[in-house]
């Protein structure tokens, strides 16, 4: 069987995105079919998109909505894939102080442009910030939620291993 490829596309400003992208990239990676591609969203780009054959996007929550460099990524890349990628799946991680539900509607909002096929609902890990000092403190992502984004990172890796996907 071909091997199959999976671009993870993340953002951060206080490390909480970073460990769950890695930690769905590790549980990806433990299937030995798929190659795993993690990028920051600033060096990602159309071409990356179009070399993948499904995609996590992970973004922290800021002030309600998706980061503005993953914003910038999805800018850059709109209109470079638009009606080349249609069908292939995708999921998305949000690390946010509330509850990241407005970050990840605008994913699935552009991901619906792209007709991307979403495989599971957004992964949503609250690190409960709200005061300033909080919002900017370096953040810990706790074992069972690491655990969560590397079972979602296996499972999508055995969708795209096995051709579910």
């Amino acid at each position: 069987m071909a091997r199959r490829s999976l671009l993870i596309v993340y953002h951060t400003m206080t490390g909480g995105t970073l460990q769950m992208a890695r930690a769905t990239a590790g549980g990806a990676a433990l299937d030995g079919n798929i190659d795993v591609r993690l990028r920051h969203a600033r060096d990602a780009g159309a071409a990356d998109v179009l070399a993948a054959d499904g995609f996590v996007f992970a973004t922290p929550e800021n002030l309600a909505a998706m980061s503005g460099l993953m914003k910038d990524f999805f800018d850059r890349s709109y209109y470079g894939v638009l009606d080349r990628v249609n069908g292939r799946p995708y999921a998305s991680l949000i690390c946010a102080g509330s509850d990241g539900r407005n970050a990840a509607r605008q994913i699935e909002r552009i991901a619906t442009g792209w007709r991307l096929r979403a495989i599971a609902e957004p992964l949503i890990v609250c690190v409960h910030a709200q005061a300033a000092e909080d919002i900017l403190r370096a953040k810990v992502i706790g074992a069972d939620d690491l655990a969560r984004c590397s079972e979602a990172g296996a499972a999508f890796a055995a969708g795209l291993s096995i051709g579910v996907f």
